[in-house]
């Protein structure tokens, strides 16, 4: 089982658009400002593409010591050894995920806005659950609006950490932290940033204070 101490802090996405052919570069700027864990999310890319990739960010993360995950698919996460995936209520299910991936690996689940999906991901195995959308989002703009309630629900009722998504800027984190989130999920202030590294330590410094 992972150490969920370990799943703390900032929680990078990628994104193509963003990243396009400098995506280990920016993947190693946003671990050398903090980010505490990876996501490889690309939704674009052949499977050959995303394999490649995903065995790339890998290699990367466990050179520095930093979990890594993949978005949506639970097969490409056994194929290259990730630490785990991410899934949506739309994805396969957190039980299946678990019995492809084994024990130790690290299954989180997207719950949006929504208590009772955060109930059910708990109890069906899910290592953390996401909240979100919390702000406007370039990424999901049409997703709806999470509020912090949702947060300190979870943070009193559920044993498992919380992440909050969307639009988090580094001056929203102390409050999110207070409502009970462990994590933050950033994809453009992160990526979208002129200096990755700088934009990481921005979002860090949110948590070492």
């Amino acid at each position: 089982m992972i150490d969920p101490r370990r799943l703390r802090g900032l929680y990078v996405i990628t994104d193509p658009d963003l990243c396009g052919q400098h995506l280990l570069d920016k993947v190693a700027a946003a671990i050398a400002g903090g980010a505490r864990l990876v996501q490889y999310r690309n939704k674009q890319a052949s499977a050959a593409q995303q394999q490649k990739e995903a065995h790339a960010l890998r290699e990367l993360c466990r050179q520095n010591q930093v979990l890594f995950l993949v978005n949506d698919d639970a097969n490409l996460a056994r194929k290259v050894e990730a630490d785990g995936v991410h899934l949506g209520q739309r994805d396969t299910g957190p039980g299946e995920a678990r019995a492809l991936l084994g024990e130790d690996a690290i299954i989180g689940i997207s719950c949006n806005n929504r208590y009772e999906h955060a109930l059910a991901a708990q109890q069906a195995g899910a290592d953390y659950i996401a909240f979100g959308r919390f702000f406007p989002s370039r990424t999901k703009p049409q997703a709806p609006r999470a509020e912090p309630a949702l947060l300190e629900q979870a943070r009193r009722e559920l044993p498992v950490p919380v992440c909050a998504i969307g639009g988090i800027r580094p001056e929203h984190i102390p409050g999110l932290r207070a409502a009970g989130a462990d994590m933050v999920a950033v994809i453009h202030g992160i990526f979208g940033a002129a200096n990755v590294r700088a934009a990481a330590r921005r979002y860090v410094a949110q948590f070492d204070g």
